[in-house]
């Protein structure tokens, strides 16, 4: 158990990693459920377009979302983006970073999907089977055959069992034809993604470094704030139910002692000092004004300095403050009466 607890402190210390292991998860997850998946090309003409072109896009759009889904920082980036203005200024440039941040893992899974896809042919081959070029790879002068027709028989070109067009063109000429075309696109597929990889997360920040700091460093401001929040609210949740509870019981523990003329305990000594970590929110409306307060208006990121206070209302902020007097020296004359 104490393994385990370790090993989930370890991963909300380090939730970048932890989200990049999960999107590497991801990753294979999409890849392994592609060859495990049973494609069955319907091998009519108007169906074998949607049911290519879903099995190529679909999927990805749902990895896509559940990159977002499995990813904690979408809750804190939807109420940075919905929270009143209140106090605090809100960045879009911050906002931005954090939505392309958590893109760019949500992204891994989908790519790799769609990068297997094209590279293994049966979605191209399927959704673009009745466009093969006949007069250029077959025999297209055959009589008897409407455009309608003709487009019948090559929608049956994935499926080897039924078709029936030898005589206009080869089942595995049209197979290679398109399994070529698709792999060709998929490998232009992964070289664009990695070439766009790479001027992303290395010459983004060359360009705008001291916006790419700002806008990292408000984002972590933002993840360890909302962390502390919570720390900090469990504290007091677990503070409080103790106290509530305690005092439930000093309440019994005097009417029995007044029932049967026994006298009360004491109460412990971590009592008092959960009652201190209370720091005055006392019951739960007061709690409640204190949660939507700062849901409504958070602090502002000004931190002041202490400063001390003077008649002349001097805050520390455009006034020097008054030269204090010199204290006065008191001497004593000592006189003999000799």
């Amino acid at each position: 158990m104490d393994k385990f607890r370790m090993i989930f402190q370890f991963l909300q210390s380090n939730q970048e990693s932890f989200m990049n292991g999960i999107c590497g998860i991801m990753a294979l997850t999409s890849a392994q459920i592609y060859s495990a998946f049973d494609f069955n090309c319907p091998c009519l003409p108007h169906y074998n377009l949607v049911y290519g072109l879903g099995i190529l896009l679909v999927p990805p759009f749902i990895l896509f979302l559940l990159g977002f889904v499995l990813n904690n920082n979408i809750s804190m980036l939807a109420e940075e983006w919905r929270r009143p203005q209140g106090q605090r200024g809100k960045d879009p440039a911050v906002l931005r970073y954090m939505f392309c941040s958590m893109a760019q893992r949500a992204m891994i899974a989908p790519v790799v999907w769609v990068s297997v896809t094209l590279l293994d042919g049966k979605c191209i081959t399927c959704a673009f089977c009745t466009s093969v070029p006949v007069e250029t790879l077959g025999n297209a002068s055959h009589p008897g055959l409407s455009q309608g027709e003709m487009k019948r028989v090559l929608a049956r070109i994935p499926c080897k069992e039924i078709y029936d067009g030898q005589e206009f063109i080869a089942n595995e000429v049209a197979i290679r034809y398109l399994r070529c075309i698709s792999q060709a696109l998929g490998w232009c597929f992964v070289l664009l993604m990695t070439t766009l990889a790479f001027l992303v997360r290395s010459l983004r920040p060359c360009f705008t470094q001291a916006a790419f700091l700002k806008s990292r460093y408000w984002s972590h401001y933002i993840d360890i704030e909302r962390k502390l929040f919570d720390e900090t609210c469990a504290e007091h949740a677990k503070s409080f139910a103790k106290v509530c509870i305690q005092q439930f019981f000093e309440g019994m523990s005097t009417d029995l002692a007044a029932a049967h003329c026994h006298p009360p305990r004491k109460a412990p000594a971590d009592v008092g000092e959960a009652a201190e970590k209370l720091l005055g929110i006392t019951d739960q409306g007061s709690m409640n004004v204190a949660l939507k307060s700062w849901h409504r208006c958070k602090p502002p990121l000004h931190l002041h300095p202490p400063s001390l206070p003077s008649g002349n209302g001097w805050a520390g902020e455009k006034q020097p403050p008054a030269h204090l007097p010199a204290p006065r020296k008191e001497m004593a004359a000592y006189y003999s009466r000799v």
